[in-house]
């Protein structure tokens, strides 16, 4: 005999709620006023409404008029806690292995000191040498956010390097060439990318990655109308170049089923050859554009500073605050608002302090070099956007869904292979942001562009901020911790003029150091029953 639609032969035959992606649930069809299990839901289709009552629903005037009487029985939900209980929770939380982006800050500060200490001629902490550490650490810092993505559904992606270049590659051909694109990768080579952007759109629809089809479409666009050299025009064609790579490659794996370790080296090793077969063996393409180079060099106004850190401290406040009257009102758990009021104050002091200090002149010479670098802001608002994705988004609970058990979360109504697509999209198309980045940061495009580290460093920064490799676990912010602890590596061993063998060795080593304190935390966590 089939089983009824909605209902389970697993246990006791209960009707099972199934969520659908729209986040509703299957209502229970049985007849008004039935109780009994074995009862089977009506099929007729008719809006019929169980009269099955919810213990948990408000059954009297005064539990209607406050919800937060009723809700209090649940302790778990709604106990509020004191700023030492709060404490003693948060260190018996890295007693279980819950340690979050811990190991990365204190490894960051730990690095500071003892770069600060060795550097005897004092460059290290100079201002210009720390703004200058902002702006050559974002560009693998942006991929690093973008992978968070792809390593949270318990994936990789190997080609996120080479996406980035050949994404770069295409914004300064189109640079260099005055807009000619035809011309500078001859007829053949056109039509096949051309091809290829609205092959991606379909494979995009196919998945329901609606937003990469458009956006597929409109790469294409892009190309075959033609425009003539406009630096906004081409960071929007290299990020439309990376939305495409991103469609192509989350089809594979999530429609095709292929494995994201192979289908992604190949790409690496498939977008490498592209790349060359663009700018041409041991070519470069010089990036002259007063715009595009000030990305990754230019500084905002003293004011423009100030600015920022109104908006974004004040932001930040803000929506603490918010969330947790919120969440106090609502008779939810919250954090002791001491707490809270503590955080907000940290942040906003150590924001202040950081501009106070970059709106000084840290030139070393007569040019006046001041203010906050453009890359702060635009790491600032992928920062906010990645975060607000994972933590209020429908989107960002089935990514976390996906990855921390992916055959339950088919089993709850989730489209797996739509999520698993799209997380490869958002990777690639900030692959194509951090290229703008650090080919402004360089000045030029070669054939070993998103090569070599590029993909190394940025996988590295997802995992020493906290990122799991196992998927279910990370933040985007914990990108730009690690990310800021290799950029420190780097630019510390530079200074002291360490060779590239002690610096890819180092490097390693903290990689394998942050790996290894992931592994051994889930362990903990698991043993703790967390």
């Amino acid at each position: 005999m089939v089983a009824p639609t909605g209902w389970s032969r697993a246990g006791k035959n209960e009707p099972e709620k199934q969520d659908r992606e729209d986040g509703d649930t299957v209502a229970d069809s049985r007849p008004a006023g039935t109780t009994d299990p074995s009862v089977p839901p009506q099929e007729d289709g008719g809006p019929v409404t169980s009269s099955v009552t919810d213990p948990a629903a408000p059954t009297t005037a005064a539990e209607r008029a406050n919800p937060g009487n009723r809700a209090a029985d649940f302790g778990i939900d709604t106990t509020a806690r004191t700023t030492g209980e709060a404490i003693r929770g948060y260190f018996t939380g890295l007693r279980s292995g819950d340690l979050g982006s811990l190991p990365a800050l204190l490894g960051l500060l730990a690095l500071f000191i003892l770069f600060t200490v060795l550097d005897a001629g004092g460059t290290f902490p100079s201002l210009l040498n720390l703004a200058n550490l902002l702006q050559q650490g974002a560009g693998p810092t942006i991929i690093a956010m973008g992978l968070v993505f792809v390593l949270l559904t318990g994936e990789i992606d190997l080609a996120a390097g080479t996406a980035s270049g050949l994404a770069a590659a295409l914004m300064a051909l189109h640079l260099v060439s005055g807009g000619n694109m035809l011309g500078a990768m001859g007829t053949v080579v056109f039509v096949a990318l051309v091809a290829s952007m609205l092959f991606a759109a379909v494979l995009a629809v196919l998945v329901k990655v609606y937003a990469g089809a458009a956006v597929s479409v409109l790469a294409a666009l892009l190309l075959v109308v033609g425009f003539p050299p406009n630096p906004w025009l081409e960071m929007l064609l290299a990020v439309c170049v990376g939305v495409v790579i991103g469609c192509l490659t989350g089809f594979l794996i999530a429609k095709i089923g292929m494995p994201s370790f192979v289908v992604t080296l190949a790409l690496f090793i498939t977008w490498q050859g592209v790349i060359l077969q663009l700018i041409g063996d041991g070519g470069t393409l010089g990036l002259r554009d007063p715009v595009i180079n000030a990305v990754a060099n230019g500084n905002l106004t003293t004011a423009g500073s100030w600015i920022l850190f109104v908006v974004g401290a004040g932001g930040y406040a803000a929506v603490l605050l918010n969330r947790q009257r919120s969440r106090l009102n609502k008779g939810l758990v919250a954090q002791p608002t001491g707490l809270v009021l503590i955080k907000v104050g940290t942040v906003v002091v150590l924001a202040a302090i950081a501009t106070f200090l970059l709106t000084r002149d840290r030139s070393p010479g007569t040019i006046v070099i001041s203010g906050i670098p453009y890359v702060v802001p635009i790491v600032l608002v992928l920062l906010v956007l990645g975060t607000y994705v994972l933590d209020r988004t429908r989107f960002g609970r089935h990514v976390y869904a996906v990855g921390g058990n992916r055959e339950a979360a088919r089993r709850a109504g989730i489209d797996v292979v739509r999520i698993r697509a799209a997380v490869f999209v958002i990777s690639a198309a900030f692959a194509a942001i951090g290229a703008i980045v650090y080919s402004s940061k360089v000045g030029s495009v070669s054939p070993a562009a998103g090569g070599g580290n590029t993909l190394l460093f940025a996988v590295g920064a997802a995992v020493i901020g906290g990122t799991s490799l196992f998927g279910g676990r990370g933040r985007v912010s914990n990108a730009v911790i690690g990310g800021a602890v290799l950029a420190t590596v780097q630019n510390g061993l530079g200074l002291l003029k360490q060779p590239a063998a002690v610096v890819f060795i180092i490097t390693g080593l903290v990689l394998l150091l942050a790996a290894s304190v992931d592994v051994l935390s889930r362990r903990k966590s698991a043993a703790a029953g967390r």
